[in-house]
């Protein structure tokens, strides 16, 4: 589906070439039948719009919009997960899925980084691309709705992505994400990124402390402790994500990596 090779494109960090290929960026999404026509004449307007702007301007941009903080994280499971250990294990097996499907992740980015990811449902089938994108549909509602709050146009990249996934998102659980959004406390300031880089107090009571951390499968050091933007998975903002197997079993490293 190119659409969402287009779509990964654009919620990727602006390159000139892509600045290049805006001609046949917008030929696809005015050719595309699982976009409406609303959705179609956004897309349109974002890539004119983005394709107008100085390139360093751009990058600036999207680098203070999506690297500062994790409310804006294109890192899925930084939302599903936050710092827990689950985080690995979730790596783990994306990676297994991509390999069973395959789909060869020639890039330094984390397997759950969203361009990615949608990059490789672009190769699937429309059922497929529907299930998988399902999954993270309300994940991608809470960013859209962020991204509003912010009065940023990168919104309407995460509505196209639920216009292809079929899943009716209604008015009223619409107004409860954007209601939720507007009473979070923005993690993007300067206050709150020196709060975050401030030294935690190192109490020795704490079972953690002398402890050796486990090590996940990444090779990044996982913390207990979940991160304050994670979804909370008792409320209605759930994020049903499952990665499919074939053979019905969770993989390991070793099966991943080839250990």
């Amino acid at each position: 589906m190119l659409i969402l090779k287009v779509i990964s494109r654009l919620l990727d960090y602006p390159t000139a070439e892509m600045f290049a290929a805006k001609d046949e960026l917008k030929i696809i999404v005015e050719t595309c039948k699982e976009l409406t026509a609303q959705n179609r004449s956004q897309l349109l307007k974002f890539i004119e719009q983005l394709a107008a702007r100085d390139i360093f301007d751009a990058q600036e941009s999207y680098d203070l919009l999506f690297d500062r903080g994790r409310a804006l994280s294109l890192l899925l499971f930084e939302h599903v997960h936050g710092e827990s250990r689950d985080r690995g294990q979730a790596m783990v097996d994306l990676m297994n899925v991509y390999k069973t499907n395959g789909f060869e992740v020639n890039s330094s980015q984390l397997p759950d980084y969203i361009p990615l990811y949608l990059e490789f449902l672009s190769e699937q089938t429309p059922e497929y691309i529907e299930e998988w994108l399902g999954d993270i549909c309300h994940l991608m509602t809470m960013l859209s709705e962020r991204l509003i709050d912010r009065e940023c146009y990168y919104s309407i990249l995460f509505d196209s992505l639920i216009t292809i996934s079929g899943q009716e998102i209604g008015l009223e659980e619409r107004a409860e994400v954007a209601q939720t959004v507007q009473q979070e406390e923005r993690d993007d300031t300067v206050e709150a990124i020196d709060k975050e880089w401030e030294e935690k107090e190192i109490r020795f009571d704490d079972p953690m402390v002398g402890s050796c951390p486990s090590s996940s499968t990444n090779g990044l050091q996982q913390s207990t402790s979940h991160s304050k933007h994670a979804l909370n998975p008792n409320t209605v903002h759930q994020v049903p994500i499952k990665w499919h197997s074939v053979d019905g079993k969770a993989p390991d490293a070793a099966q991943v990596y080839g250990l």
